[in-house]
């Protein structure tokens, strides 16, 4: 005669999950500073392995933004996502996103320019506002052609406005509509997509000064035709 019976867990699912989260991030990092010394050491005549080493370098690090977002609204569900706010050079700022990805950047042959004075600067979290435009500027590259503009400048409201624009087809309107929406309507349930803009509505509102918050806009058009991402920090 055989009898089954339930084990019960007191174990917090949430932090176990995070806690191997932040453990495959760590590992996933040096994941990818391996591939970086390793398409050092390739010949420039190998076009295909160096092919082959950018796709899996461009994977890698959107599969460790998402790990990075997926950690830090687990953080905000908590009610402790870490701000520190600190002076920054938007410039450097940006040339240091940009840079992370300069492997890719070559291997697509994308152009990136920037158009950012050199002595522009801004209190924010820099760290996190790192995250948010290397996500943008990851799909920038994905879905763009062969140009890819980043812009900042100081608004007429006395904003912070930092645009990324590509020159591919634009955001579809699923998106568009989406990006309008509270962060208490959103739902996660489309995937990543729905994922990285409810992350980047989180830090952006995260930044706040008196009864001024940050905020993110999608369009279409711009300099380049195709996809507009704007977040504007008070």
């Amino acid at each position: 005669m055989s009898s089954s019976k339930q084990v019960s867990s007191t174990i917090d699912f949430s932090s176990v999950l995070a806690a191997a989260v932040h453990d495959m991030k760590n590992s996933l990092f040096l994941l990818i500073q391996s591939i970086e010394t390793l398409s050092e050491t390739l010949s420039p005549t190998n076009i295909e392995a160096k092919e082959q080493v950018a796709s899996v370098h461009y994977e890698a690090s959107r599969l460790n933004t998402n790990l990075v977002q997926i950690l830090s609204l687990y953080r905000a569900e908590l009610e402790s996502l870490p701000i520190t706010v600190d002076e920054s050079f938007i410039k450097d700022l940006v040339e240091d996103v940009v840079g992370s990805n300069a492997l890719y950047v070559a291997q697509k042959n994308i152009t990136i320019t920037t158009d950012i004075e050199d002595d522009l600067s801004w209190y924010l979290d820099s760290e996190l506002i790192y995250l948010l435009l290397n996500d943008v500027i990851i799909n920038a590259m994905r879905y763009g052609t062969s140009k890819i503009q980043v812009s900042a400048t100081i608004d007429a409201s006395s904003y912070l406005s930092i645009k990324i624009e590509d020159d591919g087809v634009g955001y579809p309107e699923s998106m568009l509509s989406k990006s309008h929406e509270a962060l208490s309507d959103f739902e996660l349930s489309q995937g990543r997509t729905g994922l990285g803009l409810f992350f980047a509505k989180l830090i952006a509102r995260a930044h706040s000064q008196e009864d001024m918050e940050g905020t993110i806009a999608l369009s279409n058009g711009g300099l380049l035709g195709g996809s507009v991402f704007e977040v504007k920090i008070p």
